[in-house]
């Protein structure tokens, strides 16, 4: 049966939530919970609202919504370098699942990693009408440097803050071991290291999670090259273990410091993969396109983004917030032509 077609209103006035439920065929009520991203709303009903919604060009009217509910919708993101790969991808999964859900978003970038500058932008931030925040990334800020309101709905994927709040984030470990036991299973007889910031969480996880399978395995565990998350770190740390005959792998902090790392070895005339085998960390889309095309480690950071929220919503609409609660995002070694056994056996 076709849907009645929705009752005209008044020559320049906006389509009303009363308009929508008529030509959806619902209660107004429904039409708040759609327009709210609840989801106790089946699928096939928010399909009809969104849909009416579409047809009549209803925009929800979120100042007045907020003055009946006491509630704005609208969630916090802190993240510390939007421009970082990571950072971007994860904040790409977060805004995608609250336009989907109907919450409106607030980013702050800070600039520093102090506890003190992250510690005073969560302050900021949190002064305004937000329902949940968003941790990216929090610098060098402890759970105990935030000092979050209980009462906020909080979601991480910071790996220094597991524990404390709800948290999505990637099987760094795993992504790991998987890295070091292939170049290993190659026959490289031990595995060099280029790792990330020396005080950035995600960095002193990999580097502890590198030398734990080296170690694991049986074999020699190199001093680790303190690195960075830019190719230029890469560059700087090839332009060291180029000259080092008894390198021939290596596993970088990310894609971006393996793209600086071949470049050297290029420069010092050490072929990859033939003398030396270089793994990545990310999987930037790039990769698959460089010359040779990077074997690397794939973290889905949208998947990460998108599932904070989905947290977020959790706390809003139950009320509760397991700080234990931890959703792990799996990742997966991509080969490619990078990687190979050595030249010498």
């Amino acid at each position: 049966m076709p849907t009645p077609p929705a009752r005209p209103s008044k020559a320049g006035r906006p389509s009303s939530i009363n308009d929508v439920a008529r030509l959806a065929g619902v209660s107004p009520q429904t039409v708040s919970r759609v327009s709210r991203g609840s989801s106790k709303v089946r699928p096939d009903t928010r399909a009809k609202v969104e849909n009416a919604m579409r047809q009549l060009g209803y925009v929800p009217n979120r100042a007045a919504r907020a003055l009946r509910s006491g509630s704005y919708h609208t969630i916090g993101v802190l993240t510390q370098q939007v421009e970082r790969t990571g950072e971007a991808r994860t904040l790409s999964g977060v805004l995608s699942a609250a336009r989907d859900r109907g919450f409106a978003v607030t980013v702050t970038q800070v600039a520093h990693p102090e506890a003190e500058e992250v510690h005073s932008a969560v302050t900021d931030l949190v002064r305004q009408p937000v329902e949940g925040l968003v941790i990216v990334q929090s610098g060098r800020a402890t759970a105990e440097h935030l000092a979050l309101p209980p009462s906020l709905a909080v979601a991480s994927s910071d790996s220094a803050l597991v524990g404390y709040y709800p948290s999505a984030s990637a099987d760094q470990v795993h992504g790991v071991h998987e890295a070091v036991d292939h170049l290993l299973d190659l026959g490289h007889r031990t595995v060099h290291h280029v790792t990330g910031p020396a005080d950035a969480p995600s960095a002193v996880l990999r580097r502890s999670a590198w030398r734990a399978r080296l170690e694991q395995r049986g074999r020699a565990v190199p001093e680790p090259v303190i690195g960075g998350w830019a190719a230029q770190d890469g560059y700087r740390a090839g332009q060291d273990l180029a000259a080092r005959p008894d390198v021939t792998a290596v596993l970088c902090a990310n894609d971006e410091v393996a793209v600086g790392l071949i470049r050297a070895m290029h420069e010092h005339s050490r072929d990859v993969p033939r003398e030396v085998s270089v793994v990545g960390f990310d999987d930037l889309p790039l990769g698959e396109f460089l010359a040779p095309a990077l074997t690397t480690v794939r973290i889905d950071f949208h998947r990460a983004g998108t599932t904070m929220v989905d947290l977020i919503a959790e706390q809003i609409e139950g009320g509760v917030a397991d700080g234990m609660r931890r959703l792990t995002i799996p990742t997966e070694l991509i080969v490619r032509a990078s990687t190979a056994p050595p030249a010498h056996g």
